[in-house]
Order: C-alpha cells, then sequence, then structure tokens
C-alpha cells in the first residue's frame, strides 16, 4: 500500500514539475531551435496557433505569468509565442575549462553586452563571449523580427522591486529612460517598456505605466539595446508574478499600439 502511494505521489510531482508551461490546445503546432552553450542545453519552442502576424518572445525560463498570458491571447486572438527553456531559473549558467559562467539571457545580444555582465573568472577565454552572442543570434533568428517588424517580449517581475519608479530621476534605472508615464491607479511592477516615441504617445493616451527607454542608454546587451541599435520597434510587457489579467490587457494594449503604427505584418 505504501508503495503506492509512493508511487501516485512521485506521478503528481512529476505532473507538477513538467506542468510549468501550459498544455498545448487543440490545433496548436510547435518548432524548436536548439542551442549548446558548452554543458548548457536551452530549448526554444515556437507555439503557433492561426499565425496572425503577432509574435512573442519569451528569454527568461522563470517567467511563467508572461508565457501563460501570451498562450491565452494565442487561444483566442492567434499568433505565435517562443518560449526559452533551460531548467526553470532565470540565468543561463555554465561550465568551460573548469570555470562555473553565468549571464542573463537578456544581455547576449551585443559584444559590449556580452562582455561587460558576463560573470566570468578574470582570464576566461574569448571563446566563451564568442559562444554566448552566437546563441543571441540564433534566438533573433528564431523570432526573425524583420519579417516580423517588430520584437514583442513578455517579462515578469517580483513585487515591490524593479518597477515604474525604478526610472524616475533619482533612482537606479533614471538614465535608461527618455521619458516616463505613470498612471497612479496600476500597480507599479505593472508597465509597458519601448523604444520608439510614437509608440510611447499612443500607450500614454492608452493611460497606461510606460516607459520610452533613452537613446543614450548604456549598452547593456538587452534586446532593447538591440532593437534600438538596428532599428526595431520594441516593445516589453512587464508586470508582476501572478498578474495574469493585466498582464493580457496590457498585452492588448502593446498589440494596439503596434497596429496602430502598421507595424504588424500579415503573414
Amino acid at each position: 500500500m505504501f508503495k503506492v502511494v509512493l508511487q501516485v505521489i512521485l506521478a503528481l510531482f512529476a505532473f507538477h514539475v513538467s506542468a510549468q508551461h501550459p498544455p498545448i490546445f487543440g490545433a496548436m503546432t510547435t518548432d524548436s531551435s536548439f542551442i549548446k552553450i558548452y554543458d548548457l542545453d536551452v530549448t526554444l519552442v515556437k507555439y503557433s496557433y492561426k499565425p496572425n502576424g503577432i509574435k512573442f518572445l519569451v528569454v527568461h525560463d522563470n517567467e511563467d505569468t508572461g508565457v501563460k498570458a501570451g498562450f491565452d491571447y494565442i487561444r483566442w486572438s492567434g499568433g505565435e509565442l517562443i518560449d526559452s527553456q533551460y531548467g526553470s531559473v532565470r540565468d543561463y549558467t555554465f561550465n568551460y575549462m573548469n570555470d562555473t559562467y553565468r549571464i542573463d539571457p537578456n544581455a547576449i545580444y551585443t559584444e559590449v553586452g556580452v562582455n561587460t555582465r558576463l560573470k566570468k573568472d578574470a582570464y576566461s577565454s574569448n571563446e566563451v563571449e564568442k559562444a554566448i552572442l552566437k546563441a543571441g543570434k540564433q534566438i533573433v533568428d528564431f523570432y526573425d523580427p524583420k519579417s516580423t517588424g517588430y520584437i514583442l517580449t513578455l517579462h515578469n517581475n517580483a513585487d515591490g522591486g524593479f518597477g515604474i519608479s525604478s526610472y524616475l530621476p533619482g533612482y537606479d534605472l533614471s538614465s535608461t529612460a527618455d521619458s516616463v508615464y505613470i498612471n497612479f491607479e496600476m500597480d507599479g511592477d505593472d508597465l509597458l517598456y519601448v523604444t520608439e516615441p510614437r509608440l510611447f504617445s499612443s500607450l500614454k493616451k492608452a493611460n497606461v505605466n510606460v516607459i520610452l527607454q533613452s537613446k543614450f542608454s548604456e549598452n547593456d546587451g538587452s534586446l532593447s539595446v538591440y532593437a534600438m541599435q538596428n532599428n526595431i520597434p520594441y516593445i516589453n510587457v512587464e508586470v508582476q508574478h501572478g498578474h495574469l489579467d493585466k498582464h493580457l490587457r496590457l498585452i492588448e494594449i502593446a498589440i494596439a499600439a503596434l497596429k496602430e503604427h502598421g507595424l504588424v505584418k500579415k503573414p
């Protein structure tokens, strides 16, 4: 009897672990791209349902509220979502030549970003930086912003940590922001982050928390910096973990802004 109970418990545990990513619903299709950074395996899974020019990208594997909100949007309106899967953690961590390396996967899209944000030994090999940049390029190529016409990312944050106030004068991220608009009735952790004034203007009119990235923002290797350098319109929909309904609402507002400016290309 004990053995049967134990098997049931283990089965439920296995289901819980594997169920962090939303289940595929009927008629949804998948495609995958595999990244190998030494002993780290990253799988990019593209979920598609009635492709219509809307495409989401999730680069952190511990930000599942964004994935769930993207799935909810796709279920009713169609689109695609690329989910990064590498162990339900935030950073890439891997080993090379007996040294351990760590980097945020939202810091791997420029040479300067990789060089300054890679946690490494002082005498680490430049080959490691090249491998990370190659991984960043593979993510961008799989998302394919040239055909999409923009980059639309989904991120989550913790309660009371990073938020809209972080970009105000005197705070940590003030130098990265050109303009900040705050709706004080919203949770400060729920916001949109853009790289183009026209998108900022539209989202400000929608009366939601929104930040316009500065043209002089530090080159931190992020996708927003990469997008600005390459003249690609960029929107990040960022909400607190667990704010699923609010994430979906901000996704819909972000997509409306993209469509307003003719940035969504029909497949």
